[in-house]
């Protein structure tokens, strides 16, 4: 029997697992403590939350947690989730995968659980590049980013999974920031009461790869430069009513951080079992 004393954040702790592989200066173990005090303010029983991932560094977070977890296949992580949540719709699923996991490899995964409105909350890192690989460059780079495999600047231009999201017509779509932690930790709390598909995107500095070969090889350089770049969506609204055409330009070019959209819908797996529930009162439950 496993004994665990959740009156603190640390008792959601695998301590065996620990010291995490993660670099000085990294966004995962912000996020995972944010979650860590989601589930304890929320008073959510950890035995009723499965963690589930796919392949890079934000991908070994379920390792260090004191709870039931799936470290999958690269891209696979929202695969796997579906199913968990076919076989048991009363578990809390929470998908931790990268900006190269999610929206390269798992791209279509990730399109299809949100067009279907599944039950699962998605919290992909997004350090701009494949951390744990290498530093190559992801779907996420920013155009002008230098990375392993971009050595002259990246040319492509960047997916912005929130605005996918949204366009799919996913529930709930946010975005924070690491260095932001009372935010995240609201916004992961509204994701996970979510009756749906909840995606927030998470943007996490990684140091070593992405911020040396950028000029920002120290986190201090990162959260200005995080600064500089974002903006929140409440003063974004106010800037688009209230601002001159040089100030809309300006935050147009910016980062939106905040909740995108919020909203109810019917639930893929809820629906599926009124199908089922009125095949068996007709008599057809053999079809």
């Amino acid at each position: 029997m496993i004994v665990r004393d959740t009156s603190t954040v640390a008792g959601y702790i695998r301590k065996e697992m620990w010291p995490t592989i993660f670099c000085a200066g990294c966004g995962n173990g912000i996020l995972l403590g944010n979650t860590f005090h989601a589930l304890k303010e929320l008073e959510i029983d950890i035995d009723n939350v499965v963690f589930v991932s796919g392949i890079g560094c934000s991908s070994r977070l379920p390792g260090y947690i004191n709870a039931d977890g799936l470290h999958t296949t690269h891209g696979r992580a929202i695969a796997f989730a579906t199913g968990i949540k076919a076989v048991n719709p009363d578990l809390h699923v929470i998908v931790y995968t990268g900006d190269g996991d999610c929206a390269g490899i798992g791209g279509n995964h990730f399109v299809h659980s949100a067009r279907r409105n599944i039950d699962i909350t998605v919290m992909m890192v997004n350090n701009f590049n494949y951390g744990m690989t290498g530093g190559q460059f992801a779907p996420t780079t920013p155009r002008g980013s230098y990375t392993a495999t971009t050595p002259y600047g990246n040319i492509e231009h960047p997916f912005d999974m929130c605005k996918l999201a949204l366009a799919i017509g996913a529930p709930f779509v946010s975005r924070c920031l690491a260095s932001k932690p009372v935010h995240t930790v609201k916004t992961i709390k509204r994701a996970i009461r979510k009756k749906g598909f909840s995606f927030i995107e998470f943007l996490s500095p990684c140091v070593t790869n992405y911020g040396r070969r950028n000029e920002l090889g120290s986190i201090t350089k990162l959260w200005r430069w995080y600064d500089d770049h974002t903006i929140s969506i409440q003063e974004y609204n106010k800037i688009l009513s209230e601002g001159s055409e040089a100030e809309k330009k300006q935050a147009d070019s910016l980062m939106k951080i905040g909740v995108f959209q919020d909203m109810e819908k019917p639930e893929f797996f809820t629906e599926y079992q009124k199908i089922l529930e009125k095949l068996y009162e007709s008599g057809n439950n053999e079809r």
